[in-house]
C-alpha cells in the first residue's frame, strides 16, 4: 500500500527512531528529494545528498599508495608488504568534519536514485547500509541513512515500470524498510498555493487546473497515446509553472504553438495538449502594465472573465517593485479595477494583499498623506469586513 506525502514523512521518522534505514520508492519527480529536505529541516539536521546514479566506483573511496616508509611492513617469510590506505570523497570528508564540529546535531545522508547506480557502486555502498562503515571509515552515530529508489518492475505494484534500474542486492533489501510514496494532489496543491515573499509557489493557472483535474498531477486519468513517452509529475508541473511565468513576463502567452510545445515537452502529449488549451483559454489578455497605463484599461478589464480579472489583480499585487500600490496613481487605478470585480473576487484579492509581506502595513502608513491610497485602504478594509461576515 502506498503512502501520501505526510504519511511517508511520519513513517520515515518512525523508521529512523528504531535505528533502521528507510528506502523511499516512487516515480521520478514525485517529491522524494523534497520530502527528505523537509524532514531534515523539521529535525534540524544537516543534509548531505549523493546521487548514486552519477557515482562511479571509487568516487567515494579510492585506494592510495603508502605515503611514508612507515607504511611498508617487512615480513620474515612473505616479503615486503604495503599497508594500503584510502582517500575519501569530499562528501565523506565534509560529513565527518560536520560530525566533529557539531557532535550533537543530527546528520542525514540521502542516497538518491540508489537502484540506478551500477552494481559495483551499490556493492561499494553496501557496507554503509549493512555495517555503517566503508573501507575502514566508521560513520558517526548521529548519521542517518535514507535511500530513494525508482520503481523496479520486479516490485509489487510496479510491473509496468520501465526505469533503467539495477535491482538491489537482497542483503540491502532485507535490511531496509521500503516505503512507497504516491502522488497526493491535496498535499501538493496546499504546498503549491502557499505564498513565498507574497507570490504563490506555483502559477495559479496550474493550481486552478489541477484543483479541477487532480488525477492529472501524475496523468492517471488522461490516457497517453502509444507514442507518448512523457507523463506529468509534480516536478514537471513545477517546471511548467516557471515556464508560464517566463512566457507571461515576455508577453508570449498568446503564441499558441510555442505555449503548446513547451507544455507538451514537460507533461506529454495527452495532458500537455489539454492543459495548453486551458492556458490559452484562461490567460490574461491584459498585462499589468496595460492595466495601469492604458486609457481603456477599465473597459477592457470588464470584458475579462472573473478568473482572468482575479489573475490580473493578483499579478499586480505581485508586481510591487514596478507598480507599488503606495503610489497614488497606481493605487487609484487598482481601486477602479477592484471595484469592477464581484464580491467573491474582491475578497480573494483583498486576502492576497493581506498575505503579502508588509504590504497592508505600508498602505496604512500612506493613508494620511496619499488620498488615493487612503481610499484603496478603506475599500480593502470594507471588503475584508464583508468577507468575514460571509465566512462566519
Amino acid at each position: 500500500m502506498a503512502l501520501t506525502y505526510p504519511e511517508c514523512l511520519q513513517a520515515i521518522e518512525v523508521v529512523l527512531a528504531t535505528d533502521s534505514v528507510p528506502t523511499i520508492v516512487g516515480e521520478a519527480g514525485i517529491g522524494k528529494s523534497a520530502l527528505v529536505a523537509e524532514l531534515a529541516q523539521k529535525r534540524g539536521a544537516k543534509l548531505f545528498t549523493t546521487v548514486v546514479s552519477l557515482v562511479e566506483k571509487g568516487d567515494l573511496v579510492i585506494p592510495v599508495p603508502p605515503l611514508t616508509s612507515d607504511s611498508f611492513v617487512q615480513t620474515k617469510y612473505f616479503g615486503r608488504l604495503a599497508d594500503v590506505q584510502f582517500g575519501y570523497s569530499h562528501t565523506l570528508v565534509a560529513l565527518i568534519r560536520q560530525a566533529e564540529a557539531h557532535p550533537d546535531q543530527e546528520i542525514i545522508w540521502f542516497l538518491d536514485e540508489f537502484n540506478r547506480g551500477t552494481q559495483a557502486v551499490q556493492s561499494e555502498l553496501m557496507n554503509l547500509v549493512l555495517q555503517r562503515q566503508i573501507n575502514g571509515l566508521q560513520l558517526p552515530q548521529q548519521v542517518h541513512l535514507i535511500l530513494a529508489e525508482n520503481p523496479d518492475a520486479t516490485m509489487a505494484g510496479f510491473a509496468a515500470s520501465h526505469y533503467g534500474v539495477t535491482p538491489g542486492d537482497a542483503a540491502i533489501v532485507d535490511r531496509t524498510t521500503r516505503l512507497v510514496l504516491q502522488a497526493d494532489s491535496t498535499t501538493w496543491l496546499t504546498w503549491a498555493t502557499t505564498q513565498v515573499a507574497g507570490v504563490p509557489r506555483v502559477s495559479p493557472l496550474v493550481t486552478t487546473y489541477l484543483t479541477d483535474h487532480p488525477a492529472e498531477l501524475t496523468g492517471t486519468v488522461t490516457q497517453a497515446t502509444p507514442d507518448d513517452d512523457l507523463r506529468p509529475t509534480p516536478r514537471a508541473w513545477t517546471r511548467v509553472s516557471s515556464l508560464l511565468r517566463e512566457l507571461d513576463h515576455r508577453n508570449l502567452l498568446g503564441q499558441a504553438a510555442l505555449v503548446q510545445e513547451l507544455i507538451r515537452g514537460n507533461l506529454g502529449d495527452a495532458v500537455g495538449s489539454a492543459f495548453a488549451g486551458y492556458v490559452l483559454d484562461h490567460r490574461v489578455t491584459l498585462t499589468v502594465a496595460e492595466a495601469y497605463t492604458a486609457p481603456d484599461a477599465v473597459t477592457r478589464f470588464t470584458q475579462l472573465t472573473l478568473a482572468q480579472q482575479q489573475r490580473l489583480l493578483a499579478q499586480a499585487v505581485e508586481s510591487q517593485q514596478d507598480w507599488p500600490l503606495t503610489t497614488g496613481r497606481w493605487a487609484q487605478r487598482f481601486d477602479e479595477l477592484l471595484r469592477v470585480c464581484p464580491p467573491d473576487g474582491q475578497f480573494a484579492i483583498a486576502r492576497a494583499i493581506a498575505q503579502a509581506p508588509n504590504l497592508l502595513e505600508e498602505l496604512q502608513a500612506q493613508t494620511a498623506t496619499v488620498p488615493a491610497v487612503a481610499k484603496l485602504y478603506a475599500e480593502l478594509t470594507a471588503i475584508g469586513q464583508r468577507g468575514s461576515q460571509i465566512e462566519v
